[in-house]
């Protein structure tokens, strides 16, 4: 199992170094797919995935990434408006075929899932995004990753046991540190390239802090709705990790605040 983890992490980060280089019109048509095949998982688990309701969502998010390449609304606000609205028309002129809860869910599942990833190739069109888009990956993964090992050589305190047994404090904090201590690194061989100086260099390590400390609420989250549902995982697409949602569970909520703390920073 740790094996077949191993090689599937690694083919994961060979393929977010690939599009998020190649950038462009290549990372956010992967960038839709990844965000609907996540919806279909979320869908699947809230028992939606065979409704006409899904298809709205899925409509929903391609106009969202449409608007993100071709800019035809300044302010997406009114996709999600318009979505909002459609789904009142269906949910009012099919009564009572849906419930409320099932609107809701849909709604829910573009925002949750499409628009918080999309955040991935926002960074990327920024100026210097090529650099800034891998703080995405290295609050995510590498807080994750820097947390299993600190957890596993010295966790002794639950963090959350009845969510999630295995996460410990100890390793919540080696998440924390790592992702920082990471970021600067990054920052310090790349400060050329990203212009900048030592100061921004640790702002930009504090910033790792929040977002690895942010992306473990991200990673419970998507902890709390499988137990809520009684699953184990959202789905088996990625050998050793699950589906797309438990691989980027924490990516989702790290991306837009990555995103607006470095237009701040920018």
């Amino acid at each position: 199992m740790f094996k077949t983890r191993l090689l599937s992490g690694i083919v994961l980060v060979i393929l977010a170094l690939f599009l998020v280089i190649t950038g462009a019109e290549v990372l956010l048509a992967s960038t839709f797919v990844i965000s609907c095949i996540g919806m279909f998982e979320l869908y699947r688990v809230f028992e939606i995935h065979r409704s006409p309701l899904s298809m709205l969502g899925y409509l929903a998010a391609a106009v969202y990434y449409a608007n993100l390449q071709w800019r035809f609304l300044a302010d997406p606000m009114p996709v999600f408006m318009g979505f909002l609205i459609l789904l009142m028309f269906v949910f009012v002129f099919a009564y009572p075929k849906y419930t409320a809860r099932q609107i809701m869910k849909v709604f829910f599942g573009l925002f949750y899932v499409a628009v918080m990833l999309s955040y991935v190739y926002q960074i990327r069109v920024l100026e210097r995004g090529l650099y800034l888009a891998f703080l995405v990956f290295l609050c995510s993964w590498g807080c994750d990753t820097c947390a299993y090992c600190v957890g596993v050589l010295i966790g002794k305190h639950k963090m959350s046991p009845k969510l999630s047994p295995k996460k410990s404090v100890e390793g919540a904090v080696g998440g924390v540190v790592g992702s920082a201590l990471l970021v600067a690194l990054y920052s310090y061989i790349f400060r050329a390239q990203m212009e900048l100086d030592g100061v921004q260099i640790a702002v930009l390590s504090g910033i790792a802090a929040v977002a690895a400390l942010i992306s473990m609420v991200g990673d419970l989250t998507a902890s709390a709705i499988k137990r809520n549902y009684e699953i184990k995982d959202y789905g088996r697409l990625i050998p050793g990790h699950g589906g797309i949602l438990d691989r980027f569970d924490s990516m989702i909520i790290t991306a837009p605040i990555i995103y607006y703390l470095s237009v701040w920073l920018v």
